[in-house]
């Protein structure tokens, strides 16, 4: 079994972005970010969700990890790094041997499986998929992605699941990876637009698709046209207070919307905000976020 050596820095996160860049430059076979805090009274949670990068690119105190084939290439790179004008901040935390198998293995091993219902899960490639999953959704965590998805995804994905409805169109607006767009497709929806401001996110959308076996029409927010039997928004509080009157007009008769990215103390202005065109309720809660819904009548 050949070695790998793991090259450990402490930093702060406003540091996180340009060690991790200068580590991939020095030829790092792979870097990776973790709290310097975690399992202290200091640790804070930093989600990301899957195929997108996480909120902030590291933690106050943040421990950067990079790999290399051989011991003289990890130190080379630390001293590299060390004598950079920007890396006062910056310490050695350990240059350490990881067995190679191990370290896939391990790595492998810290993104399980993702339960949403008993019947539908998120299974990352390299796992197989538990024997009552009757809907998997196949999506491989990136370096930046946390162990299991945001309590906002969970909570929109766990809504399809259980309300799944012959859906002739679907809009998924804000889409990100295209997690929730691909769980509607999984569940039978067809002809879906997912949207995005960012092009990165319409790119992902369309890569993540194709690796579950769905068709997704994915493109920037003027792709958004009519009305459709199910609109889903997964953003935050702010930006679904401004798309109100947007996003209700996409509300097909008999349709519903689903909201998230919207914490609990929000739930009244977020009422307020839609009342003009739909009455919004609270659905789930989970770790302090909510799920909003409403249907248009008939």
């Amino acid at each position: 079994m050949s070695n790998l050596f793991e090259l450990a820095l402490v930093c702060r996160e406003a540091d996180v972005e340009v060690v991790s860049d200068a580590l991939m430059e020095i030829d790092a076979l792979a870097v990776s970010v973790e709290d310097a805090d975690a399992d202290t009274d200091a640790e804070r949670a930093l989600f990301g969700e899957p195929g997108m990068p996480a909120p902030a690119a590291g933690w106050e105190r943040s421990t950067v990890k990079a790999l290399f084939p051989s011991e003289p290439e990890a130190t080379e790179a630390a001293t590299l790094i060390l004598a950079q004008d920007w890396a006062n901040d910056v310490h050695v935390q350990a240059i350490q041997a990881v067995p190679e198998q191990d370290w896939v293995r391990l790595t492998q091993s810290q993104f399980a499986p993702v339960e949403i219902t008993p019947e539908f899960w998120i299974v990352p490639s390299w796992h197989q998929a538990p024997p009552q999953a009757k809907a998997v959704m196949r999506l491989d965590p990136g370096l930046a992605f946390g162990t299991g998805t945001h309590p906002t995804t969970r909570m929109c994905l766990r809504w399809i699941a259980t309300h799944v409805q012959p859906w002739t169109r679907v809009l998924d607006y804000g889409c990100g990876s295209g997690i929730l767009a691909i769980g509607a497709a999984l569940h039978g929806a067809r002809d879906i637009d997912a949207v995005d401001i960012d092009p990165a996110a319409v790119t992902s959308s369309r890569d993540n698709a194709k690796a579950n076996g769905v068709t997704l029409n994915p493109g920037l927010p003027d792709l958004a046209r009519g009305e459709y039997p199910l609109v889903v928004a997964n953003i935050l509080a702010s930006p679904l207070k401004l798309l109100a009157p947007l996003l209700c007009a996409h509300v097909a008769p008999g349709g519903d919307l689903i909201l998230a990215g919207i914490l609990s103390r929000q739930a009244d202005e977020l009422k307020a905000a839609y009342a003009p065109w739909l009455a919004l309720e609270v659905s789930a809660e989970e770790d302090g976020w909510i799920l909003m819904t409403a249907r248009r009548p008939a």
